[in-house]
């Protein structure tokens, strides 16, 4: 009885698991990326073919948690003080932008397609609304999100949201059947609703979680932050706001509380799963009957609004000051709708300013849009690459066969080549920056030109001869490339690798390399020393600091190891959940 019981639930979870497990390594293969793999995957299984989901849309509206549980981490990476210096991108470039594109997309809508203007409006401010969800999972997979065009991205989407807000009450005002209704109401309970989110934030949350730290459950401060993301994702939708909007600010509330990283790694596992359960119900909402009935016209709105829109995105770029190479990619990033469109196209349907058909037709748009991103980012990748650096002078790697491989000469490649030098080991060094390596030719070094992240460079390096392989570049995915290809091709050399922070040092130890170390741990352990030493501590105390301190990292480490946290910064200091460790102590200060 109790398997019959299980199985309506177990049998759909197995059908998506299994078409999502088959489809998005097939398109990562193909180099499509993974959100085409999950949309083809939802497509497949969908109403539209095969038949084995008749509800997308109820998919859809749980897997929108996905999303939330997203922005929740985002926000944990910003601090109050980060996102204010933000406001200017925020409400400057985030205006511009969503106020150009709707103005050309009701224009484009009016003129090319013979809308009336209020449904012409409709359709762009709905398409305005960029993905979330498709735009932040790029970011992550690129390590983008912490860099300047990755925080001018972050900006506009925190404003979209936030849009969302008026364009609402826009369609309650322009409804026939809702008239009256509208006005300061929906922006006064908003604006309710994200101060009473504020206050709970500042002065309860670090409370509530002290409170469950003191249970000493694991499982408990899990559920805490669920029942916090939750909430806080909850409120914002019941005042109008969107979900990922609360679920963002909760994070931001939470970026500078003591168990950050324990509720970061707590939410993990169910973002990633989320994500993706959303990208496939959205492939499941595409109506293929209405794709065959009015193709003619969804091809060429497909491709007017994506036009439209990119020349907004590029004009409002180079407006405030950006290369034309960033404003390209960020266009090739925006160009498309978003999950945010259905919320305002459903609501303008139950106000009868647009009928089904509209409805059907512009959804279909945006989830098309949405679609074919991953393709357009395939090929602006691949056209917008920035101009090469001459090679004159510079000599590629072939036919090395050194002890040992240096992969990376920047700063800190440099200083671990003179101890390999100081005993005359050969030693071979490549680099992919060819200024670099004729910076290193006026210094008496021989640096060779190669990118360590191709096999067929590794080959020509001398990985298969080579003892041990030293992976010095500044590149978090390239680092984890390299170790991954070295490891598959080259067994039997020993793996020393740089890592960017401790999260990337307990990917690299559980992928087995033979050593890893922080490119900053060391040095920073140093500048405290050297602290001490000018406060007056004598130099025995010093060094039995650093010993304790080296001593708890290392303990601290291998119980992450071996555990299911995850941190995405270094946290020399045990955090005190679940088991603090007894606080540091330090010797006597020596007499002055």
């Amino acid at each position: 009885m109790a398997a019959e019981g299980l199985g309506p639930v177990i049998g759909p979870a197995v059908v998506l698991m299994g078409a999502a497990v088959i489809a998005v390594p097939l398109f990562r293969r193909l180099g499509l990326g993974s959100v085409l793999g999950y949309f083809a995957a939802g497509a497949l299984v969908g109403p539209s073919v095969l038949g084995l989901f008749t509800d997308p849309d109820t998919i859809l509206h749980f897997a929108e948690l996905g999303v939330v549980m997203f922005l929740f981490i985002i926000g944990l990476e910003l601090r109050p003080q980060k996102l204010w210096a933000l406001r200017g991108q925020i409400f400057g470039l985030g205006l511009a932008q969503v106020s150009l594109a709707i103005a050309l997309l009701t224009l484009a809508g009016a003129l090319v397609f013979a809308l009336p203007p209020v449904t012409a409006f409709i359709a762009g401010a709905g398409f305005v609304l960029s993905s979330t969800a498709v735009i932040m999972s790029t970011l992550q997979e690129r390590g983008e999100i912490a860099s300047t065009e990755g925080q001018k991205s972050v900006s506009i989407l925190l404003f979209e949201d936030l849009l969302i807000v008026p364009l609402l009450a826009i369609v309650a005002f322009l409804s026939p059947v809702g008239q009256g209704e509208a006005g300061f109401g929906p922006l006064a309970l908003a604006l309710s609703g994200l101060v009473a989110l504020l206050v709970a934030g500042r002065w309860l949350l670090d409370p509530f979680f002290a409170l469950l730290a003191r249970a000493r459950a694991r499982e408990v401060l899990s559920a805490g932050a669920l029942l916090v993301v939750l909430g806080a994702a909850l409120l914002m939708e019941v005042v109008g706001l969107s979900m990922a909007m609360g679920a963002f600010v909760a994070g931001v509330l939470l970026s500078g509380s003591s168990y950050r990283h324990q509720i970061e790694s707590d939410i993990e596992p169910f973002k990633g799963l989320l994500m993706g359960l959303f990208f496939l119900a959205v492939g499941m909402s595409l109506n293929l009957a209405v794709v065959a009935t009015e193709w003619p016209l969804l091809l060429a709105m497909l491709v007017v609004y994506v036009l439209v829109k990119a020349v907004a995105i590029f004009a409002t770029a180079r407006a405030f000051g950006g290369a034309t190479l960033p404003a390209l990619r960020r266009t090739a990033m925006f160009a498309q709708g978003g999950e945010f469109a259905f919320v305002l196209y459903t609501a303008a349907l139950a106000g009868e300013v647009i009928d089904a058909r509209e409805n059907a037709i512009f959804s279909t748009v945006v989830i098309l849009s949405m679609a074919i991103t991953p393709l357009i980012l395939v090929a602006a990748d691949r056209l917008l690459r920035a101009p090469g650096a001459a090679l004159d002078g510079v000599e590629a790697a072939n036919g090395l066969r050194g002890q040992v491989l240096v992969i990376g000469f920047g700063r800190f490649g440099q200083i671990a080549l003179q101890m390999l030098l100081a005993r005359c080991e050969q030693v071979s060094v490549i680099e992919n920056n060819p200024d670099r390596i004729r910076e290193a030719a006026r210094f008496g070094f021989k640096v060779y030109y190669g990118d360590g992240t191709r096999l067929d460079i590794l080959h020509a390096s001398g990985a298969a001869q080579a003892q041990v392989v030293l992976i010095c570049v500044d590149d978090r995915r390239a680092v984890s490339t390299i170790v991954e290809l070295i490891q598959h091709e080259f067994p039997n050399a020993a793996v020393l690798a740089r890592s960017y922070d401790r999260g990337h040092s307990i990917e690299l130890i559980r992928v087995g390399v033979d050593y890893e170390i922080r490119e900053t741990v060391e040095s920073a352990l140093q500048m405290g020393a050297e602290g001490l030493r000018r406060l007056g501590w004598d130099e025995a105390a010093v060094t039995e600091a650093l010993g304790d301190i080296r001593r708890r990292d290392a303990q601290r480490l291998t119980e992450q190891v071996q555990g299911d946290f995850m941190s995405g910064q270094d946290k020399l200091l045990p955090t005190p959940v679940p088991e603090p460790l007894a606080p540091i102590q330090f010797p006597q200060k020596a007499d002055s």
